[in-house]
């Protein structure tokens, strides 16, 4: 099969690689209808590159067609059409019962005290062949795969698998009141996503911040009120304008969506480059123990949010040595929560959403579909924010 391979920083290729097999009886294979690119990706692809081996199949946001199943998986049958959430999970350990499938006790990465395995995501969460490929096998299948109606596109149902649950716990976690007001810092496809949730479960004021004009522009033709980052002259400028509209106070929630590559870090910038120079074990060593980010985008969090309000973080942090303003965030009795989405804890209260009437816009969503050969491009377009690239979903 055809499948979008890493093989450096900043390289991946389209190679043929073996097919997938049937390995465990709880498994399963589909063949990849519709595959996103996701920002994550974007950490492989630059930062998180000492995790990495050469010929590891990428991707996470999947929606195909099973071919074949397991003896233990009873729900699915050859032609169901599903969509398979980003994290491997079991179902039925304590943590799954909990509503924390990202924490399965069954797929936990052990070896490097991680949570569960995700799929094309690093050997720190398993080294488990991704989806941009035209198939993928999916273990704990008796559990993960959403079935999903056949008949409409794909653009439907695909973001099931991350954007949707990962934008709706941002939202949850950031428990802004009903009539409140929240930032979402970033309007990549996450914090776009979060934008219309957070509407959609009755927020009364979102603010967006980002400094890319077609991000800009799509989320006030969404209703957002935004704030260009770069048309600011400080942090504090803009911290002010954010206040002046929210009563002076800030607001009762902010949803950092941007995570690790935050634009305006000089420092964490300079950090990630220079470990990315070192050779690849010895980089993972060093990045295992003292790794930083770049942390502007939650240091814009924590001054932004109103004193005892919330910050929900779902842009993905990878830093073992941060600096962080604890001062501040006890000063200010703010709440903090974070994590990779739940999938399957939430897919249930989004399914109703997709419906003939779409009211959080799934159907126009993606900016861009392009067949996997494009991978590489894809992945150059969207890096450098390009052709107003801000969702990606690539066809086999």
């Amino acid at each position: 099969m055809r499948a979008v391979t890493w093989q450096g920083k900043r390289d991946v290729r389209v190679e043929t690689v073996p097919d997938p097999v049937i390995k465990e009886p709880t498994d399963a294979v589909i063949r990849v209808t519709s595959t996103g690119l996701c920002g994550s990706d974007l950490h492989l692809y630059e930062v998180l590159t000492p995790f990495m081996t050469p010929g590891d199949i990428l991707g996470h946001e999947p929606i195909g067609v099973v071919e074949e199943t397991g003896a233990q998986v009873p729900d699915l049958k050859p032609g169901d059409r599903v969509v398979v959430p980003f994290q491997i999970a079991c179902g039925h350990c304590w943590m799954c019962d909990a509503g924390l499938p990202t924490q399965c006790e069954i797929t936990q990465v052990v070896e490097h005290g991680m949570g569960a395995e995700l799929f094309g995501y690093t050997r720190l969460y398993g080294a488990v062949a991704g989806a941009q490929a035209e198939y993928l096998r999916v273990p704990q299948a008796q559990y993960g795969p959403i079935k999903v109606p056949d008949g409409p596109p794909d653009d439907r149902f695909v973001y099931l698998s991350d954007v949707l649950p990962t934008a709706w716990q941002a939202v949850r976690y950031a428990d802004v009141p009903r009539g409140g007001s929240v930032a979402v810092l970033g309007l990549g496809p996450i914090g776009a996503m979060a934008c219309r949730v957070a509407a959609h479960l009755g927020a009364g004021r979102v603010i967006g911040v980002d400094l890319v004009p077609e991000r800009l522009r799509r989320a006030r033709a969404d209703g957002v009120e935004v704030f260009d980052l770069s048309a600011c002259d400080s942090r504090q400028d803009l911290v002010d304008a954010v206040r002046a509209v929210t009563g002076g106070r800030g607001p009762d929630a902010v949803i950092d969506a941007v995570g690790t590559e935050a634009h305006g870090s000089p420092l964490g910038r300079t950090a990630q480059q220079a470990t990315g120079l070192l050779p690849r074990d010895w980089a993972a060593k060093l990045t295992s123990k003292t790794g930083v980010d770049r942390l502007a985008a939650l240091r814009l969090a924590i001054a932004l949010v109103r004193r005892g309000g919330t910050i929900s973080l779902s842009g993905v942090y990878g830093g073992m040595a941060d600096p962080l303003p604890m001062l501040t965030l006890f000063d200010k009795q703010v709440t903090l929560r974070m994590g990779q989405a739940n999938v399957r804890r939430w897919s249930d209260d989004i399914l109703p959403l997709l419906t003939d009437e779409d009211p959080l816009g799934v159907d126009g969503f993606a900016t861009h579909h392009l067949p996997l050969e494009d991978a590489p491009h894809a992945y150059d377009m969207f890096q450098h924010k390009e052709d107003g690239a801000i969702k990606v979903l690539m066809r086999p």
